[in-house]
């Protein structure tokens, strides 16, 4: 790991070391790949900064140069893009990313609870990285896995339905070495320089390893086929066949069961002067 203080004051050129040349050559050859699959160079930066990262294991100095240097961009546009993502990270990064969801459903679930004894036990905060460089610890929003609240992420990989001791377990087994399993997906987990790798657009092979969904994230698709609802095309009109199927417990095309109807009117409306309520733009009218 760097020698720089693993903290998220460390500024984004805290490498300026150049790279090697066989290290630079790789990084050339794997952009050129990367800028290849889009008609404008600059497209490819997003991919380009994880494959920086797959490489220095953050965003250096280094590689904004870089990056600007094959998309004919200057180093502000790299860094203004590499400074908005919260996957870019502007200081070294540990091994393995712990995200734990703390975002409303996760949250009252327990995520909360999961962070603060975690993050006592790390001894470390959000976006902090332990001494030994092995778990950088994270809050994150939302990991799209409400169904299996309270959800962690290492990696960007499913722990589903945690609790304080399985999660401290969980990082205990991450600096100790250990090969984990994540509850749903790949049969490991793979470090951050390699998942890297893979947001950067060169598959590892492990995309169609173990269940992608779970019981649970299925319940609505395996209820709709029991009984036979299917979603309401928008060039249907509302026959006979689609009344039936609404009556028999199903949604019928052009149909609506929300106050979010078709024939709502919206609360406000856009005008020449600006946004008004409706209220007000009918009154306008009447007089």
């Amino acid at each position: 790991m760097s020698a720089d203080p693993l903290h998220h004051h460390t500024p984004l050129h805290a490498s300026e070391e150049p790279y090697p040349e066989d290290v630079l050559a790789r990084l050339v050859a794997d952009s050129e790949q990367i800028i290849a699959r889009y008609p404008q160079k600059r497209s490819a930066l997003l991919p380009m900064l994880h494959l920086v990262q797959s490489v220095d294991g953050y965003v250096t100095g280094r590689g904004v140069r870089l990056c600007a240097e094959l998309l004919d961009l200057t180093t502000a546009e790299v860094s203004g893009v590499a400074t908005f993502y919260t996957q870019y990270k502007r200081h070294p990064n540990g091994e393995y990313t712990v995200g734990v969801c703390t975002n409303t459903l996760c949250a009252i679930m327990g995520g909360d609870q999961i962070f603060e004894e975690v993050s006592e036990h790390l001894g470390v905060g959000h976006d902090e990285t332990t001494e030994d460089g092995a778990i950088t610890l994270e809050r994150v929003e939302c990991n799209a896995a409400c169904d299996f609240a309270p959800v962690v992420m290492v990696n960007w990989e499913f722990f589903d339905h945690q609790t304080p001791e399985s999660t401290k377990h969980l990082v205990d087994r991450l600096r100790a070495g250990d090969q984990v399993t994540p509850t749903r997906g790949p049969s490991r987990v793979c470090s951050f320089k390699q998942v890297s790798r893979v947001l950067a657009g060169f598959p590892d092979g492990l995309a169609d390893e173990g269940p992608g969904a779970g019981e649970a994230s299925l319940r609505g698709t395996l209820l709709a086929k029991e009984k036979g609802w299917t979603a309401p095309r928008p060039d249907a009109g509302t026959d006979t066949d689609a009344s039936a199927q609404g009556a028999a417990g199903g949604q019928a095309a052009g149909q609506y069961d929300s106050v979010n109807t078709g024939a709502n009117e919206p609360d406000e409306v856009p005008t020449s002067e600006g946004v008004k309520d409706v209220d007000e733009t009918s009154k306008g009218d009447d007089a």
